[in-house]
Order: structure tokens, then sequence, then C-alpha cells
């Protein structure tokens, strides 16, 4: 069982039980979906979702989808909307989750370099929250510095992984656009990160911290494409393992915390194969967006005519629309099939029934 290890059982977890959740994710062959949220509404569709799969989730806000936790009329030219939603909605979660009786890891998503002061503001409220609970507030976040150089990646990298672990890392690059980063006219062979690129990585924050995570660019992009649009190669996955291993003199097949960004749309095939090579961890954000549209959608035309109007509908003009239009039913909707969906990723990642 996955939390037999963990000192934590329910709620965010942090430090260890995040790393021992990792290694048995690749032991036993699943990948724990993070899922995007930006309001209390998609965190209980996500937190619903892996109760009722018995499973752990990942909770990650991107410094777009902080922001708007906090409210698209905050102003934002210095990260303050991004950091104070990124806090709210930490805080949020940290005191529904337990309800939940689930493990919970709180994250952070795409970090790009000009994203930074929203990195430093977040690690300014984990140090507070640690001096007073001996814990970060998050259990990690993630720099995307893939739009750089490699070494300044690396390095850069590092040195916030000196001031918090664990800390995610991404190299390469991933296609499409997410949050400002946008490589989709790059040339396709920058997608594939190189294994030794890989091992770089691995050997400078393994000499800081063993909390890390990498996510390599096996063609992977952000959002749904037509089917032959994308060319993903998973198999690359099992070879930066094994140049890890070889380089390293590992015992372990699978030395690497892999992630698999841009996992929307792809195939369960994909899925499967690129678990076994070592993911713990795949995104899932534009499926989930589309999913929470649908429950809310299918209501609106469903009921049209009982929320034209505060009052008056098919069953007569003096008849209240109250229960119709009320917040609470329509966005219990989306909630609903977000939740759905959520779950499908669970079974798909072999994520369900591991607690």
């Amino acid at each position: 069982m996955a939390t037999a290890n963990l000192s934590r059982k329910t709620g965010v977890i942090v430090g260890d039980d995040v790393h021992k959740l990792f290694k048995y994710a690749q032991e036993k062959q699943f990948a724990i979906p993070a899922i995007n949220v930006t309001s209390s509404s998609t965190v209980v569709a996500s937190l619903e979702a892996a109760r009722d799969k018995k499973a752990p989730i990942i909770l990650q806000m991107s410094q777009g989808g902080a922001a708007y936790f906090a409210g698209k009329g905050v102003a934002n030219d210095k990260q303050q909307a991004s950091i104070a939603g990124a806090v709210a909605g930490a805080h949020y979660i940290r005191a529904v989750a337990p309800s939940y009786e689930i493990p919970v890891i709180l994250h952070t998503d795409h970090c790009a370099k000009k994203l930074l002061p929203w990195l430093d503001g977040m690690l300014d409220a984990d140090e507070a929250y640690y001096k007073e609970h001996g814990e970060p507030l998050f259990s990690s976040h993630m720099i995307d510095l893939s739009e750089e150089e490699v070494d300044f990646n690396i390095q850069t990298t590092a040195k916030y992984l000196k001031r918090a672990a664990p800390m995610k890392q991404e190299i390469g690059i991933t296609g499409g656009e997410e949050d400002g980063v946008n490589n989709e006219e790059v040339d396709n062979n920058a997608l594939y990160t190189q294994p030794e690129d890989i091992y770089n990585i691995h050997k400078t924050l393994s000499a800081i911290s063993p909390y890390f995570s990498i996510a390599a660019g096996f063609g992977n992009v952000h959002g749904v494409y037509k089917p032959g649009n994308v060319k993903l190669h998973p198999e690359l996955l099992g070879k930066h393992q094994a140049y890890v291993k070889e380089q390293t003199g590992s015992k372990d097949q699978k030395p690497a915390f892999l992630v698999f960004h841009g996992g929307s749309g792809s195939s369960k095939a994909e899925y499967k194969e690129a678990i076994s090579h070592g993911v713990v961890k795949v995104n899932l954000d534009t499926d989930l967006q589309y999913a929470y549209l649908t429950g809310i959608r299918d209501y609106v035309l469903k009921k049209k005519d009982y929320i034209m109007s505060q009052v008056g509908n098919p069953e007569g003009e003096d008849k209240p629309n109250k229960k119709y239009f009320d917040p609470r039913v329509w966005v219990r909707e989306g909630e609903k099939t977000m939740s759905a969906r959520v779950q499908e990723g669970l079974v798909d990642f072999n994520t369900a029934n591991q607690l």
C-alpha cells in the first residue's frame, strides 16, 4: 500500500514522504496525475476523484492559475497576484485535504526565467511556514528554464535547490505554449532531451539533495493536437535511465524520477510505456479544462428555459428559478465531469487502488 511507509497518511505530504511515494510509484509502475487547479472548485473535483479511486494526487498551480486564484482584478505587474493566489491556494488545500483521507502533493507548475520573482515570493512563504510548522508550505516547486541554455538551466535550478528541497527541475523543451513558454515553432529535434543532459542534471542536483525530478522532453507538447501531429518517443526515457545508471554506477534500474509533461491527448499505450521507464508524475490540464466545461455547458443547454429569468419557466409564469441558477448547482455540474475525467486518468496511470 502506497501509504505504508509514509509518516503522514492523509493531507499534504512533504520531504521524505514525497520521495518515498515516488519510489513506491516506480516499483509498482504507476504515475500520479498532477492536476492544475485554479479555484476551490477545481481543487474539490480533483480531491473527490482521488478519494473515490483510492489514490494519491498532485495538486499544482501555475503562475496564471495562481493569479486567477487571487482574482483577475488584482494587479500582477510584480507577480503579487500570483504570489498571493498561490499562498492562498496552498493554505486552502492544506485545510481541506485531510478531509479526503488521501496523501496530497502540493506543487507549483511552470516557472520560466521571467517568472522567477513569483518563485521567490513563494519560497519566502515556505520559509515563514517552516519557521512556524517545521515544514515548507508547498511540497515542491518547478523551475522551467527550458528556453534557456542548458548550463544556465542547471546552475540556476541548483541555486534554488540549495534554498528549498524538494525542487522540481525541467530540462529540454516542450512544444506548444503554456503560461508564456512558447515553443510552437521550434525544430522538432529540440523536443527530445539528450541522455547526457539528463545525467548532467542528475549529477549536479543529487550532490545537493535527493529531492528533485526531471521533465525530460521526448516530443511532448502542451494542449491537444490532431493525431499524427505529435510524435512521442517514450522509449527514450528508458535510454535516459540506463545512461544515468551506467554513469553513476547505481544499482537502481530507474535512478531518476521522471515527469511526463504535455500529457493531454496522449494514448494509453504512450502513458504506459513512459511509466514503465520511471515516470512518476503526469501533468493533466487541457483535458480537464474541457471536462469541467462540459458539465456546465450541458446543464445550461438542458435548463435553458429555467435560467433565462429569476421567475417564470415552462412550469408556470410565477415559478421561481433560484434552484436552477444558484451557482452551487451549475458549478457542481462542472466539478462532477472534471472529477470523472480525473478518475479516468487515475485508472490510465495505474494510480487507482494504490491506497
